[in-house]
């Protein structure tokens, strides 16, 4: 909400009157008088939701539909003069046949500044070509060969990079689903190989890029990784200089969401809870768009995990399930990305299964059982089904309980392994929660919670998001 408030703030008076006149025309009278309240008033927004007699959920809606608004209609406006050099590249060969050479050769080395600047590699190689040509007859074709070369070679660096990038995220996703320890594994090989490619060129994109998985590697994999270089509060600052310095680069655009993300996740571990909060509501608004399109640029599902541990600081993990009807209105979920889709779907049950929706809670796990094949993720699978087994328990519907715990105490056998010890504990406990009464039942699974305390998930596990503390007691005792 902080993002758009400020972008209304900024807004003209005639852009601001504009937008409001054109929200009227098309009969959207209440985005027009949120943007009024917003731009206006000092109101919270309870008292807004009072004053146009809206909802929560309808509040949320109403709000994203005004972002998409303003961004439309300054998209519209606004000049962009990286647009514009890219149509002069692409009539580079009109003019190389109707206009003098000295003309010619003016205008491409305008452009050759222009492209540098940018950082548009592949552009730049078009207008190397030409003045190469142009030079045929002169010593100057060596020069301009050797740049066309040399931007051929960074055009292609900056591909290897995006892919390397995206082979780290998607790397990372496995072993996290598998439960796979990071240290010294692939994680560290990749890491390395993104930054020797990326410390071969002086380059204000390829610095965005490493630092987009350095910050993380330093995060979450290995804290020590390139620490005598530069703080990660230094990188910060540099990459938002670069972003700020190239406002109108789409990529970098899009791109200042990955670093808000990576702002919170920092804030966060060094206790800076006001600045973690103000980085939360910049990423929360784009969640959706998050974990649909910026998979190759971070490990976006990460997110759900850091919103249901803040939402349990605050104690308003049942604010999550409203918010997640309007969050994830247009979301579109990519069944080829299984990784994304079994965090994705098992956050919408635990969603559910916070505010007691058990049957909506087991929907959303059938159909990720039923619709999309996890079964290469042994570990997982088994996560998932003891979370079915914990709802089918809540809704005292014993055979399909019996026939599921069934099916996963034989799978715990044939893996037979040390980390799955959380399963057979969870067992135990809906086992006490079904068959026991009264003081019997609290006491024994209390202890048995105690147990569960002490295991320190890895990687994908029921554990990291439902967590055994005394509101999970309560609600397994509260089964008659």
């Amino acid at each position: 909400m902080s993002k758009l408030k400020n972008i209304i703030k900024q807004l003209s008076d005639k852009d601001s009157q504009e937008i409001y006149n054109s929200l009227i025309i098309c009969n959207a009278e209440k985005s027009a008088y949120l943007l009024k309240f917003l731009r206006e008033k000092q109101y919270s927004d309870s008292r807004i939701m009072e004053e146009l007699e809206i909802n929560q959920n309808a509040f949320y809606t109403l709000r994203s539909r005004l972002n998409e608004k303003i961004e439309e209609y300054l998209l519209l406006q606004s000049e962009n003069p990286r647009t514009d050099i890219l149509k002069k590249v692409a009539s580079i060969q009109d003019i190389f046949f109707t206009k003098n050479k000295s003309i010619i050769v003016a205008t491409l080395k305008k452009l050759e500044k222009d492209l540098i600047n940018y950082d548009i590699s592949s552009e730049l190689t078009i207008v190397y070509k030409y003045l190469k040509r142009l030079h045929a007859n002169s010593p100057e074709k060596y020069y301009y060969s050797q740049l066309y070369n040399k931007h051929v070679a960074y055009m292609l660096a900056l591909d290897k990079t995006e892919d390397l990038l995206a082979d780290y995220f998607k790397t990372l996703e496995s072993f996290f689903i598998q439960g796979i320890h990071y240290k010294n594994t692939q994680l560290d090989f990749l890491c390395n190989e993104i930054n020797n490619v990326c410390n071969l060129y002086q380059s204000h994109r390829l610095y965005v890029y490493k630092s987009a998985v350095n910050i993380y590697h330093r995060l979450f994999i290995d804290d020590d990784y390139k620490k005598e270089k530069e703080s990660i509060e230094d990188v910060f600052n540099k990459v938002n200089n670069i972003l700020d310095t190239y406002k109108q680069d789409t990529t970098y655009y899009h791109l200042r969401t990955v670093f808000e993300f990576l702002c919170y996740e920092y804030c966060l571990q060094q206790k800076l809870h006001e600045q973690a909060e103000k980085h939360y509501h910049e990423v929360n608004d784009y969640t959706s768009a998050l974990l649909s399109n910026y998979g190759f640029y971070t490990f976006s599902p990460l997110f759900l995990y850091s919103k249901i541990e803040r939402n349990r600081s605050l104690n308003t993990l049942a604010d999550l399930y409203e918010e997640n009807q309007v969050l994830f209105l247009e979301f579109e979920n990519d069944t080829h990305d299984v990784g994304c889709t079994l965090i994705y779907m098992t956050y919408r049950a635990v969603v559910c299964f916070f505010v007691d929706k058990y049957d909506e809670a087991a929907k959303w796990l059938n159909n990720l059982l039923n619709e999309h094949s996890i079964k290469k993720y042994p570990e997982a699978l088994l996560d998932v089904k003891i979370l079915l087994a914990l709802q089918y328990c809540l809704l005292r519907d014993e055979e399909l309980y019996n026939s599921l715990v069934s099916s996963l105490q034989r799978q715990v056998r044939i893996l037979g392994k040390d980390e799955l010890g959380h399963i057979t504990l969870l067992i135990k406990i809906m086992k006490v929660s079904m068959n026991e009464i009264g003081k019997p039942r609290f006491s024994k699974i209390s202890e048995l919670v105690e147990q569960l305390k002490k295991i320190e998930p890895i990687g994908f596990s029921v554990l990291k998001m439902i967590k055994p503390d005394e509101r999970f007691v309560q609600q397994l005792c509260a089964i008659h």
